[in-house]
C-alpha cells in the first residue's frame, strides 16, 4: 500500500516537477501577506511571530529542487 502510494506520487511529480517549488513560493508569499494583517488575532499572531509559512515554504521549495534533480 505504501509502495503504491510512493509510486503514484513519484509518477505525478515526474509529470509536474516544478510544483513543489511553486507551492513553496506561494507559502513564502502567504507569509508576507500574513505579516500585513494585525497580530491581535491569536492564530495569525502565532503564525506571524513564528514565520511558520516562511519556514515551511523554504523547506518545500528545497525538497522540490532536490526531487526535480532526482526525477
Amino acid at each position: 500500500m505504501v509502495a503504491n502510494l510512493l509510486e503514484r506520487i513519484s509518477d505525478f511529480l515526474a509529470r509536474v516537477p516544478g510544483l513543489p517549488i511553486f507551492v513553496g513560493a506561494l507559502l513564502v508569499i502567504l507569509n508576507f501577506v500574513l505579516r500585513l494583517l494585525p497580530d491581535t488575532w491569536p492564530i495569525v499572531g502565532w503564525l506571524i511571530h513564528t514565520d511558520f509559512f516562511l519556514h515551511v515554504g523554504v523547506i518545500v521549495g528545497l525538497i522540490g529542487v532536490l526531487l526535480g534533480d532526482a526525477l
